[in-house]
């Protein structure tokens, strides 16, 4: 009996409480919004099946909590992790600062490449406070896609959920090539080294 999918991922969701991080899950994965939630105690996690460059792609997402004391918590789930979607808020300036501390915390933890940036509650101008320019020139710096996203709007959430999936699955993909020319490579040097033997046998 087929499974249904072709690939299986991990993506987690990171950031400073209060981001959204909780409100992009649930508008990617029920296309709901709350903006009266309740703050995410410890990881909660969501099931998607997505098609991205024909494979289908099961990701399961895992939320987790923002807060200084839960760290130690949060720190297992990056264990068999494929991608990391870092969450700042576009109004709070001191949440895009944060950055640099959680993707140190990623390279401490898993050394995970497939990395993105996230600006969320970019629905009004007014109450932006971390320019565009500025996120994208910090981004680039350290070589990951950004994405502004509205969960309230539903802005950007599929772009950027199926942005991360296609990197991860891309890395699959070229890991698994790599790994099977290796096997191909070694298989050839067995073969050459038997039949060397052969003959000196003769």
């Amino acid at each position: 009996m087929s499974r249904g999918f072709d690939h299986l991922f991990k993506l987690l969701i990171i950031g400073d409480s209060g981001v959204g991080k909780t409100s992009l899950l649930l508008r990617f994965s029920d296309d709901a919004f709350n903006g009266c939630h309740i703050t995410t105690i410890g990881v909660d996690f969501k099931i998607r099946t997505l098609v991205i460059d024909e494979k289908r792609v099961k990701v399961q997402i895992w939320d987790t909590a923002g807060q200084e004391r839960f760290r130690t918590i949060t720190s297992t789930y990056y264990r068999g992790t494929h991608g990391v979607i870092v969450v700042y808020d576009v109004t709070d300036g001191g949440s895009f600062k944060n950055v640099r501390r959680w993707l140190d915390e990623i390279q401490n933890n898993c050394g995970v490449l497939n990395v993105i940036l996230v600006g969320n509650k970019n629905d009004d101008p007014e109450k932006k406070v971390v320019a565009t320019d500025d996120a994208r020139r910090f981004a680039e710096s350290c070589d990951i896609e950004l994405f502004e996203t509205s969960a309230k709007d539903n802005i950007g959430v599929n772009e950027m959920f199926h942005s991360i999936t296609r990197q991860v699955l891309r890395d699959k993909i070229q890991t698994d090539k790599q790994e099977d020319e290796q096997k191909k490579a070694t298989i050839k040097l067995i073969k050459s080294n038997k039949s060397k033997k052969r003959k000196c046998c003769r």
